[in-house]
């Protein structure tokens, strides 16, 4: 068949796991969710891609069913178009087949990972496989199995841990997309380590590391190997990567308290700041969008994943876009919170009567006279949030006292070290 007829669609970061495995021989098929314009043909034939594009695995369909949301769910075996070339720790990979070609002879206990290991949690485990050969280490590398570390540091952690561990032990990373059943998430690590070995069920220690904004975490109990690891993938809040989201009407000042809170934290020194404002991303950014729905949520999710980008390598994002969406901000919620960065929302709440008072470009008069469609706030509507960490009226207010009130809340939560500290 000609490669031109054949369809393409790139996975979520959760199913192209899942296509991970199942070219591992781990998983016997695939399931990919798909829009309903992905028309599958009589071949049954749908390639699945990298996130560039890339062909990586050819699924042909063996069922397909259609979802609540109006799309379609195609499931099927999986056969390999071009080699993985990404993943963390590839020269640590072994298919299942590999490993028993190294393991020929040898009787293997496997012991999948998702958290740093307490002395306790070791002393357990060593305890469990002094019936076997080799020990095979599986850190859970998918996407969001990881607890308390990302991925590449908890496959450090895990090497740390093998060195710490009698007999013969393989460090083997595993891209096992977490589920939210707990039943079918059991079930995956349950089906993983037996591919890699007899499986060892041991009841470990609750990880005691905390995410961002979630206050302190002890390293007590942990091996100083595995504590040194820990202690560089969590520094103290202020200086960790944090995105502060305003939102609100037009005109509500959300721009101008954004722009003054920068100012306040450039003038103290101590972080460094990137401010994302919504008119500003328009126009470097989002030029091209316009002003419907589907591209309004479009330049807010292009903020957000810049924002996110930035708190994953320590650093502070402002962003100043209306975001009238609940959804939409909770997808960047999401997204920093994916990249290990801190979210606070502020909701800069002024009344729609004072920013239509204010209408400084006039965008208000003319949405009143039909001259602009799907105005939010006139036309289109603007959700409230209902978990804003803080609300503010401009009206009236002097904006450094506005800008201050968030610089101090800041400061409470631990982003910025105390005036003096």
């Amino acid at each position: 068949m000609d490669n031109t007829d054949v369809p393409q669609w790139a996975p979520s970061p959760a199913e192209y796991d899942d296509l991970a495995l199942a070219l591992d021989g781990v998983l016997p098929d695939v399931s990919v969710a798909v829009p309903d314009d992905i028309t599958v043909p009589p071949s049954g034939l749908v390639d699945l891609t990298d996130v560039e594009g890339t062909p990586v695995a050819r699924l042909t369909v063996a069922s397909c069913r259609e979802t609540a949301a109006g799309g379609q769910v195609i499931t099927g075996s999986v056969a390999p178009l071009a080699p993985r070339e990404d993943g963390v720790f590839r020269h640590l990979h072994r298919t299942p087949d590999d490993l028993r070609d190294v393991l020929t002879g040898s009787k293997a206990a496997a012991f999948p990972v998702d958290a740093p290991l307490s002395t306790a949690d070791l002393a357990r485990l060593a305890e469990s496989v002094t019936a076997y050969d080799t020990t095979v280490l599986l850190p859970l590398v998918g996407h969001g199995s990881s607890r308390s570390l990302s991925p590449p540091a908890l496959v450090r952690a895990t090497t740390a841990v093998a060195a710490l561990l009698p007999g013969r032990v393989l460090v083997v990373p595993v891209p096992l997309a977490r589920r939210d059943d707990a039943d079918d998430d059991a079930r995956r690590r349950r089906l993983v380590a037996a591919a890699y070995g007899e499986p060892v069920a041991l009841a470990l220690d609750e990880p005691r590391v905390l995410a961002p904004g979630e206050g302190a975490y002890t390293l007590d109990g942990y091996p100083d190997r595995i504590a040194a690891i820990i202690a560089a993938e969590h520094p103290p809040l202020h200086e960790r990567g944090l995105v502060v989201f305003f939102t609100g009407l037009s005109g509500s000042g959300k721009s101008t308290v954004a722009r003054r809170l920068r100012d306040l934290i450039l003038e103290r020194g101590d972080r460094t700041v990137t401010l994302l404002d919504g008119d500003v991303v328009r126009r470097m950014l989002s030029a091209g969008l316009g002003f419907s729905r589907a591209d309004r949520e479009a330049n807010v999710a292009r903020i957000g994943f810049v924002a996110a980008e930035v708190a994953r390598h320590g650093g502070l994002a402002i962003c100043a876009p209306i975001a009238p969406y609940a959804a939409t901000r909770a997808e960047v919620r999401r997204t920093v919170g994916d990249a290990g960065g801190g979210f606070v929302l502020v909701h800069v709440a002024t009344p729609l009567e004072e920013c239509e008072r204010r209408d400084r470009k006039g965008l208000y008069a003319q949405a009143r006279a039909g001259l602009i469609k799907e105005f939010t706030g006139i036309s289109d509507p603007y959700e409230a949030p209902t978990d804003p960490d803080l609300v503010l009226d401009t009206t009236g207010t002097e904006i450094d006292a506005v800008a201050t009130s968030v610089l101090d809340l800041l400061t409470t939560r631990g982003w910025f070290r105390p005036p003096g500290a």
